[in-house]
C-alpha cells in the first residue's frame, strides 16, 4: 500500500532523486528520464480521457492503460538486480491485452492509403500527442537498456512499442472510425 502524507521532503534539493530501491541518482539520469517520460505519456492519456464521454469503451481501455503505466514506472524505478527480491514488473499478459484491444479497434477501420496527420476530433489529436510522447519514452527505455548494468525488462519495452500502436489505432477510432482522419497529401503545398 502506498501512503503519501507528506509531499515535499527536500531530499531532491541537491539535484538527485531516489529510485524505488533507495539508490540516489541525478535527476538527469537516463532511468529517471525513462520513467518520467512514461509519466508524461500517462498525463497525456489523462487529457484524452476528458474528451471521451461518447466513447466509454475506449475510455475504459485507456483507464487500464493508465494503471499499466504506473506499473511500468514502478518497474523502471527499481532496476532488476541478481539476488534481490522481485518487485512489480510489466508482464507479457499486459502486452497481449494491448494487442487484443488493437485488433478489436482495428477491425472497424478501413485500411489506410496515406499517412494520417495529427488532428480531427480533440480526442484524436490528443491521442496523437500521447503517441509521440510514448514513442519518446520507448526510445529512452531502449537507450537505457543498452547501458551496462541498466536492465530494462523485455515486456516493458514491448509494452511501450505496442502502446504507441494502440494510441494510433485509438486516434482513428476517435476520428469516427477513420472517417474524420486528416490524411497527408504529399507535395500539396509546392
Amino acid at each position: 500500500m502506498v501512503v503519501l502524507n507528506r509531499i515535499y521532503t527536500r531530499t531532491g534539493d541537491d539535484g538527485t532523486t531516489a529510485l524505488g530501491s533507495g539508490e540516489r541518482r541525478p535527476k538527469y539520469d537516463l532511468r529517471i528520464a525513462a520513467y518520467g517520460t512514461v509519466d508524461e505519456t500517462n498525463a497525456a492519456i489523462g487529457v484524452v480521457r476528458l474528451h471521451l464521454a461518447e466513447a466509454p469503451g475506449l475510455d475504459a481501455m485507456l483507464g487500464l492503460i493508465q494503471n499499466d503505466l504506473f506499473d511500468l514506472g514502478a518497474d523502471l524505478a527499481v532496476p532488476q538486480r541478481e539476488g534481490k527480491a522481485e518487485r512489480l514488473r510489466v508482464l507479457a499478459s499486459q502486452v497481449e491485452r494491448l494487442e487484443r484491444d488493437i485488433d478489436r479497434l482495428n477491425a472497424d477501420l478501413q485500411p489506410l492509403n496515406s499517412f494520417v496527420l495529427p488532428g480531427g476530433t480533440p480526442a484524436a489529436a490528443y491521442l496523437h500527442l500521447a503517441r509521440t510522447v510514448c514513442r519518446r519514452a520507448e526510445r529512452i527505455m531502449v537507450e537505457l537498456a543498452a547501458q551496462p548494468a541498466e536492465p530494462v525488462g523485455e515486456a516493458a519495452i514491448q509494452y511501450m512499442n505496442r502502446l504507441s500502436d494502440f494510441l494510433f489505432i485509438a486516434s482513428r477510432t476517435a476520428n469516427h472510425n477513420g472517417a474524420g482522419d486528416v490524411l497527408w497529401v504529399p507535395g500539396q503545398n509546392r
